[in-house]
């Protein structure tokens, strides 16, 4: 598994990271086959493992943290907080308050004494950067956690969140981790760029699109288009709506560049988002072991110019076939009407 050197902190990661949100309730339940898992990927040269504290309301941390008790040191890991842990304002968000709370209750969980990188999950529009660089800068100086990132930023937070760390001499966010695939094109545009102009180290998610590009050939059927079932994106795996019908059409053309090239779609999916430049690592959330094991061969392929430029001729540059993928926090100056009518 070759590695690369995480933006500007120094640590060298896998070029594909274990993606631990299927660990628990929400996807395996079976603690023991997760562990194996997880013991699969680091025997195959996967260093990194992410995962977070809402995955399966802490279950996943909890997998993780007795998978790694015994190879903690050859593990570089990383969590997130930010989003609800439960019913009141205050265990959610980026505020001082939260931030310590929630980083003892990963550290708990994790059986670990520090996290080696701990990531925002979302923008926390209601609290103010300085006021978490501030928080955050404390738990590297207390030695709990060695760096910090952030998740689903826009362009433009990135920047805020680096300029506020400057004018306060604070530790800034070092990485950010973003949704990315052939059908999801967006991050291309501007964070990217902007992640590379501040050395971030970018972290993708979801290369397969949520199942899209997974070679199913019901992809209504899947275990991801289950969990979304009952809430207001259960839409976007309708085969039968607009962007569905997109997303089969160049599922079908991108299942053909695969096998000329001899690939599995799953595997030119994942080798398309490594080798953009500006990412350094891929998250694969294997739910099975024969999940894992059909992707980490894309970790030792290179795809062609030809084969990307065909890839672009089918999904353009810089564009989501759904914008309903790209399920960053609404801003509240779009969300709240009163906002938008002062």
């Amino acid at each position: 598994m070759k590695r690369r050197i995480l933006g500007a902190t120094g640590i060298s990661v896998s070029e594909f990271a274990l993606g631990a949100m299927m660990f628990g309730s929400l996807g395996n339940p079976d603690h023991d086959d997760a562990i194996r898992i997880v013991h699969s990927a680091l025997d195959a040269g996967i260093n990194l493992i992410d995962t977070a504290d809402r995955y399966s309301q802490g279950e996943s941390e909890e997998i993780v943290g007795k998978a790694i008790k015994t190879r903690r040191d050859d593990v570089v890991l990383a969590t997130k907080f930010g989003l609800p842990m439960g019913e009141d304002p205050n265990q959610r968000g980026a505020s001082r308050r939260w931030i310590i709370r929630a980083v003892e209750n990963s550290l708990r969980r994790l059986g670990t004494d520090h996290i080696d990188l701990y990531q925002l999950h979302r923008p926390d529009h209601d609290t103010p950067p300085e006021e978490t660089l501030s928080a955050l800068s404390d738990l590297v100086q207390a030695g709990k956690i060695l760096a910090f990132g952030s998740s689903m930023f826009p362009a433009e937070t990135i920047v805020e969140a680096q300029w506020a760390a400057e004018r306060r001499g604070t530790h800034r966010f070092v990485t950010e981790q973003c949704l990315y695939s052939i059908f999801t094109r967006k991050p291309e545009a501007a964070v990217f760029p902007v992640a590379q102009k501040y050395d971030l180290g970018v972290l993708t998610f979801s290369p397969l699109n949520g199942g899209w590009l997974s070679g199913r050939a019901d992809v209504a059927s899947s275990h991801r288009a289950a969990l979304y079932r009952a809430t207001p994106e259960s839409s976007a795996y309708d085969p039968g709506a607009p962007a569905g019908q997109a997303k089969a059409a160049a599922a079908a053309k991108l299942a053909a560049l695969a096998g000329e090239a001899g690939l599995t779609l799953p595997q030119l999916a994942t080798a398309f988002v490594r080798a953009h430049p500006a990412v350094t690592a891929v998250l694969i959330g294997p739910r099975t072991r024969e999940h894992l094991d059909s992707l980490l061969p894309a970790a030792e392929t290179e795809l062609s110019g030809d084969v990307l430029d065909r890839i672009d001729e089918i999904v353009p540059p810089g564009v989501d076939l759904d914008p309903r993928d790209n399920y960053a926090a609404t801003p509240p100056a779009i969300e709240h009407a009163r906002l938008r009518r002062r």
